[in-house]
């Protein structure tokens, strides 16, 4: 065989190699547990098994958002994400999906992704939780601009499908750090924590109320309390509403450091009625 056939003969095999895997990378990730979702499993199995299916978390929100928020009551959108950041679900309520902010969609998922990547164990954050400490002088400023949205992921396939169980985002990454309400980490009646969800479509103070009751209609609220950021270990990652506002200065000082703020007036006793943890 000369050489040029063998550099062809090689191609060909490095070419039908890189097809064969295309189905697997399309999904963003490694299948160490047999995963078929992209992005490991860490039991093994499907990446979303310990997470809601599509018409459950579609279900839940539908819940979650005719209850008294605090908000506009819009209709909403919701993300879910497994522990390695791969989207697991998305879902609106309403009729379709033009009955909410469009742009409410990736949010959601970015908010996932947010409440996912930087909550632990044994520590909870909600996505309220970050808005004080990225701020200006803040001690994660800088924080919102890690981890940029991937747009192929987020923009990719048919919008027809967008909020559907073959939604385009379900199986890959999205990424995104979001740093107001609504992101909230899901941890099961074991105490496991298995990834995120997160809401939008209403002001943040609203999304987050919405997000944290949808999490407990799913009974994914089994949340650490050994440390908590909130004050309160019955909602330790519940939002918090301290920031003092200065003349000159927005948004104000938050003692806390974990500061969000106030949407109205009536968020904050919204807030501390939330459902407890288990």
């Amino acid at each position: 065989m000369t050489r040029t056939r063998q550099l062809r003969s090689l191609g060909s095999v490095i070419v039908a190699g890189l097809l064969s895997a295309s189905p697997a990378l399309a999904q963003g990730g490694n299948s160490q547990g047999g995963n078929n979702q992209g992005g490991n499993s860490q039991g093994g199995g499907s990446a979303c098994s310990d997470l809601p299916s599509h018409d459950a978390l579609r279900a839940a929100l539908s819940t979650a958002q005719n209850a008294g928020n605090g908000g506009f009551g819009l209709e909403m959108w919701a993300s879910v994400v497994n522990r390695d950041g791969v989207v697991c679900a998305v879902a609106f309520t309403g009729g379709n999906r033009g009955d909410q902010w469009p742009g409410s969609r990736v949010i959601s998922a970015q908010k996932a992704n947010t409440a996912n990547a930087f909550s632990l164990p044994g520590l909870a954050l909600s996505t309220a939780n970050l808005y004080s400490a990225v701020q200006p002088g803040g001690s994660l400023f800088g924080l919102q601009e890690s981890n940029p949205v991937n747009t192929l992921v987020a923009y990719g396939g048919s919008p027809n499908d967008y909020g559907r169980p073959n939604d385009p985002m379900v199986g890959q990454r999205l990424g995104g750090v979001n740093v107001f309400g609504g992101g909230l980490a899901l941890y099961n009646a074991n105490g496991r924590l298995v990834g995120a969800i997160g809401v939008s479509g209403d002001s943040s103070c609203a999304d987050h109320n919405i997000a944290w009751r949808t999490r407990n209609t799913l009974n994914l609220d089994h949340v650490p309390n050994a440390i908590s950021v909130s004050g309160d270990s019955t909602r330790p990652d519940n939002i918090v509403y301290d920031i003092t506002p200065q003349v000159g200065q927005m948004p104000g000082v938050s003692p806390s450091g974990w500061g969000h703020p106030a949407c109205n007036g009536s968020v904050a006793g919204i807030a501390a009625s939330l459902p407890t943890i288990p």
